[in-house]
C-alpha cells in the first residue's frame, strides 16, 4: 500500500537516500529543506513529481507555517521522519538567545510532530532521529539561559528529543507509534564530515532502518521505545532519560518554549 512520508532535512545524507529508497518501493515522498536550490535538485534525483516544502526549522514560526502548507495540501501523512538536524553551525545563538541545536534538533520536530498529528493515522509513524551522542540536559541552555560548546548542545538536545519522543508516545496507547532512533554513528553525512572531519560510513546503514522502522508492520508495537542502531537493536537512552525530574523539567521547558 503507497504511503505518504514526510522527511525533513531531506536533500542531502540520510534524509535524501531515505527520500530515495521509500520512493522507489512507490510512497509519496514529501521532501523538505531550507534552500529552495538544494530542493529542486534533491525533487531530481530522487525522481518523479515530489512536492517540495521549504521551511527553515531555526524559526518554529517558519515551522508552524510549514506544517500549514502540508495540511492545505493533505488529509493524511502516514510517516513523519524528523530527519533535520544540526550540529556545528556559524552562528549557533539566534537572535532571541536561543541556541540553534536546541531549536532545531528538539522544538521543531516536537512542534511539528503536534501540528500534524491529528492526520497521522493510529498505524502510522512517527520517527525521530536522536543520536548516540546523549546527554542530560541543562534546561538553562533549553531556553537559551546559558550557552553550551556545540558538542554539549548537540547532545542535550538529542537526548530531549529522544524523552519527548517517550513521553508523546505515553499520550497515544492508540498510535500512531513514536519511535526515536540512532540511525548509527559517524555516517558519512554532510553534518559528520563538516562537524568531524571525517568521511564516515555507509548512509545505507542508516537509511536502511529508517525505512524498517518507519514501514515494517513488526514495529507497529514499539512506541515509546528507543532503537540504537549502533546496538542493532531497541535499548535504553543515557541514564538521564530514566530521571523522573528531568523528564519533567525537559517536557515543561519544551511545552513553555513552544
Amino acid at each position: 500500500m503507497t504511503k505518504t512520508i514526510l522527511i525533513t532535512g531531506s536533500t542531502d545524507g540520510i534524509g535524501l537516500l531515505t527520500a530515495k529508497l521509500l520512493a522507489a518501493e512507490g510512497h509519496q515522498i514529501l521532501l523538505h529543506g531550507r534552500s529552495a536550490d538544494k530542493l529542486r535538485a534533491a525533487a531530481a534525483e530522487v525522481g518523479g513529481d515530489r512536492e517540495t516544502y521549504q521551511a527553515d526549522l531555526s524559526s518554529l514560526v517558519a515551522t508552524r507555517d510549514l506544517a500549514s502548507a502540508i495540511r492545505a495540501k493533505h488529509q493524511k501523512i502516514d510517516v513523519l521522519i524528523n530527519n533535520a538536524g544540526v550540529y556545528k553551525v556559524p552562528n549557533a545563538i539566534l537572535p532571541n538567545g536561543q541556541d540553534m541545536r536546541f531549536v532545531v534538533n528538539t522544538l521543531a520536530p516536537y512542534l511539528l510532530s503536534q501540528e500534524l498529528l491529528d492526520l497521522i493515522p493510529a498505524d502510522g509513524r512517527i520517527l525521530n532521529l536522536s543520536s548516540a551522542a546523549q546527554a542530560r540536559v541543562d534546561i538553562a541552555a533549553l531556553r537559551g539561559d546559558r550557552q553550551l560548546d556545540p558538542m554539549g548542545a548537540y547532545a542535550q538536545s538529542k537526548l530531549a528529543l529522544t524523552i519527548w519522543s517517550a513521553e508523546l508516545a505515553k499520550t497515544l496507547p492508540n498510535g500512531p507509534a513514536v519511535i526515536s532512533v540512532n540511525p548509527g554513528s559517524l555516517l558519512a553525512s554532510k553534518m559528520v564530515k563538516e562537524g568531524f572531519g571525517v568521511a564516515g560510513s555507509d548512509l545505507r546503514i542508516g537509511a536502511d532502518i529508517l525505512c524498517r522502522l518507519a514501514l515494517d508492520p513488526d514495529h507497529a508495537g514499539d512506541s515509546g521505545k528507543y532503537w540504537d542502531n549502533d546496538a542493532g537493536r531497541f535499548a535504553a537512552p543515557d541514564a538521564a532519560a530514566a530521571d523522573p525530574r528531568q523528564v519533567s523539567d525537559v517536557m515543561a521547558a519544551i511545552q513553555a518554549l513552544i
